[in-house]
């Protein structure tokens, strides 16, 4: 070996070392250990920490006011046309529909559920909760009377129904709303109590969670009857009304509206109420087979 070739043996030597230093260094930098704890930001002090700020519906914007209304589910149609039309002329205000059953939403307001306005397809859920102060008696008002009718599917040959022709066999399934939750089913059970078939047709009924739910049941052909509200069969194409039960022999069918007594927006309530008493509201209403109260 000369003496240049241990000069630069000598010398990798001396250097070895450090680069292995140099790798164990890079190691820890880039992979940290199983063990190693993760390193968090410090939590930022009370003044520095964000506030808190409520939960904002989909439906409502920054600086909007959200009235959130329970209704009965056969007022789908018509407040799904009115609510654009009042945000429109209250863009301070959005407005959140809850529909269904007028007697499950009348068990959610008593639970405690929030709801700045109820609309009951009848009176019996309305006078429970006046009953326990939960509404504004002096903003409580019938609003909208309607019919029961018996509906059947567009292309069925049923026409002119009695109700002792349900007892028939063309009559396997019969769809009605839960009596003891929905107001059209409870109707339907005191026109059939009246008739002397409640009982006796219990076999062919079909219960349904609320009206529009009976409606669905006989557009699509899974049942071969229903009993739904007039304004539920004008609106749907694929049904007709094959009879329409006397009002003498059930309770008067009323929708009677009021703005809670724990309404958080109490102001904003009493304008939606306001309007669903107007003109322009009355007319969408009768335009999809409402009938105003008290005319």
């Amino acid at each position: 070996m000369t003496s240049r070739q241990k000069n630069d043996w000598f010398a990798r030597i001396l250097l070895l070392p450090l680069f292995l230093l140099i790798i164990a260094g890079c190691a820890s930098i880039n992979t940290p250990s199983g063990n190693e704890a993760s390193v968090s930001s410090p939590a930022p002090a009370a003044s520095e920490a964000p506030a808190a700020s409520p939960a904002a519906s989909p439906g409502a914007a920054a600086g909007q006011t959200e009235l959130l209304v329970s209704a009965a589910a056969s007022l789908k149609d018509a407040l799904n046309e009115l609510v654009p039309k009042f945000e429109a002329a209250h863009p301070d205000i959005a407005v959140n529909l809850n529909l269904g059953a007028s007697g499950a939403l009348q068990k959610q307001i008593e639970q405690g559920a929030p709801a700045d306005l109820f609309i009951s397809a009848g009176k019996k859920q309305m006078n429970a909760l006046a009953d326990k102060k939960l509404t504004n008696p002096e903003l409580t008002q019938t609003l909208l009377t309607n019919d029961l009718v018996l509906i059947v599917p567009a292309d069925s040959a049923a026409a002119n129904v009695s109700a002792q022709d349900l007892t028939g066999s063309g009559f396997s399934k019969i769809a009605v709303g839960q009596p003891e939750s929905v107001p059209a089913g409870m109707y339907t059970q005191q026109f059939l109590q009246h008739a002397g078939l409640w009982d006796k047709l219990m076999p062919k009924i079909v219960f349904a969670k609320d009206v529009r739910q009976v409606l669905t049941y006989v557009a699509s052909g899974n049942v071969q009857a229903g009993f739904v509200y007039g304004s539920d069969a004008s609106g749907e194409p694929k049904v007709k009304v094959a009879m329409k039960v006397d009002p003498s022999h059930h309770d008067p069918i009323s929708y009677p509206a009021a703005v809670l007594a724990e309404s958080a927006h109490p102001e904003q309530a009493r304008a939606f109420y306001d309007y669903l008493f107007s003109q322009e509201a009355g007319d969408v209403f009768v335009k999809y087979g409402f009938k105003l109260a008290g005319k």
